[in-house]
């Protein structure tokens, strides 16, 4: 590899002022920056103090606030991306539906633990009943494989319908933005 940056300078024979130091031969005084304005033909320097000083005086306005400015930003979402809107909507109702499946397990094994089937089950089963047959059986309807495969069909359903719905909602968004301007919305910088 070659240095094509060409010859540089030698840093261990320089003798200036380092970075933060004041060159040789300013004064130790107080630093006055450079003025932007030069003096007026009055004779008064450009912070209205006379008798010989070059720099102005500042003194602090009177009702100047205390308290730190909160920055403001007003913006306008004109439009939303509908690939992107599914993708997120896509990612989301699959999570939707792994929670509504281990709900839906964790909900049957307390149901189970607690004796609600089969409560339920033998009160059925005796309304149901006559003297050929036993009746519903309520526990070996409400199996958990016969929940956890039902609740899975409807977490795959919901996992279509929200992707779509979401999907189509941004077309109608961008639809009523391109009329209406879009949602507007004001952000503030933390404190």
């Amino acid at each position: 590899m070659t240095d094509t940056r060409g010859q540089q300078p030698s840093y261990e024979t320089y003798n200036g002022p380092l970075p933060g130091e004041r060159p040789q031969g300013q004064p130790s005084g107080p630093y006055h920056p450079p003025q932007a304005y030069g003096t007026p033909a009055g004779g008064t320097p450009a912070g209205g103090t006379q008798g010989g000083q070059t720099g102005a005086v500042r003194r602090p306005r009177t009702g100047a606030r205390t308290m730190p400015r909160t920055r403001k930003a007003r913006l306008r979402v004109a439009k939303a991306d509908p690939w992107s809107v599914m993708k997120v909507s896509f990612l989301l109702s699959i999570a939707l539906g792994i929670c509504t499946v281990v709900a839906a397990a964790v909900l049957w094994m307390v149901m189970d633990a607690m004796g609600v089937f089969s409560t339920v089950g033998g009160t059925i089963s005796e309304a149901t009943g006559s003297n050929e047959s036993n009746g519903f059986d309520l526990q070996s309807f409400l199996s958990l494989p016969r929940v956890l495969m039902f609740t899975s069909v409807i977490a795959v359903i919901d996992v279509v319908l929200m992707t779509a719905l979401a999907t189509l909602g941004a077309f109608i968004y961008n639809l009523s933005a391109g009329f209406v301007g879009g949602v507007e919305l004001t952000l503030a910088e933390d404190e």
